[in-house]
């Protein structure tokens, strides 16, 4: 590696880092916790993305590339980690059950907005728009979920929705589940660019300015949202049009589009 692709990795890996941290020190997780969740990621990498063309991944061969040794990755390979996806599965079920909510008739009023649904009922209720687009997470489950995030609201036992998207409110646990799975997606999304040829680049783009006025700051912040909100809903209504037979015998692809807004003083950079 050069010594300035050397610097601007490590510039780039610390500043990514720091907001990673704040949250760690903020929910009681210590150095060595996250050292052992590097190791184990390094491990896992290493044997998914890294094998020699047309070969098996070997211990020996992870253990040169991480700097680990073979008894520790040993070790970390064997770990179970059966229940590593179980998070993006819940997020993933809340936002498909507003979707359906969005876009299908079923579940929509005569003005085709997303009607007042009875909480039980074999036609038209939230019981089974749950049903059809959750899977096997129980109704009340699905309810609590989205009430606690403001999504939902029940009057004498019936829903209405209230808010076009599933951003929880006092979970924490289910906010840093989103960390996850939504930094995960942009990481990927620039690691893709980063490698791929021109035909294959993914969009990753954003607008940024930094001398903006203050006191515009507070209107360019709402009409930010309410912009994205807009697309995002839009492409919610395409993507739903696309989706295969939940039945049927063909696997689909997972896609996600994603929209942010930042803030920070100016000059300077978050570091």
């Amino acid at each position: 590696m050069s010594r300035k692709l050397d610097k601007i990795l490590s510039t780039a890996t610390l500043q990514l880092l720091r907001p990673l941290v704040r949250i760690l020190l903020r929910n009681g997780v210590a150095y060595g916790t996250l050292a052992g969740w590097v190791r184990q990621v390094y491990v896992d990498v290493a044997f998914e993305d890294f094998a020699p063309v047309g070969k098996k991944q070997t211990i020996s061969r992870v253990s040169a590339l991480t700097g680990l040794t073979r008894k520790e990755v040993k070790r970390l390979q064997d770990q179970d980690e059966a229940a590593a996806d179980a998070g993006q599965a819940r997020y993933s079920r809340a936002i498909r059950v507003i979707s359906g909510w969005l876009n299908d008739r079923r579940f929509q009023d005569e003005d085709g907005k997303p009607a007042v649904l009875p909480i039980e009922g074999r036609r038209n209720s939230f019981a089974l728009l749950v049903k059809e687009y959750s899977g096997d997470i129980p109704t009340r489950a699905m309810l609590a979920m989205l009430e606690e995030a403001g999504s939902v609201k029940t009057v004498q036992d019936k829903i209405r929705l209230v808010r076009r998207a599933y951003v929880p409110g006092s979970d924490a646990v289910e906010k840093i589940r989103i960390l996850g799975n939504d930094v995960y997606e942009l990481f990927s999304t620039i690691d893709n660019n980063l490698t791929s040829g021109p035909e294959d680049l993914r969009f990753q783009r954003k607008v940024a300015y930094d001398n903006i006025d203050p006191e515009a700051a507070e209107k360019l912040k709402k009409m930010s949202a309410r912009k994205a909100q807009a697309l995002l809903e839009y492409l919610d209504r395409q993507f739903s049009s696309c989706e295969l037979d939940a039945e049927g015998p063909e696997r689909g692809k997972y896609i996600s589009v994603g929209i942010y807004y930042h803030e920070q003083d100016s000059p300077g950079d978050e570091q």
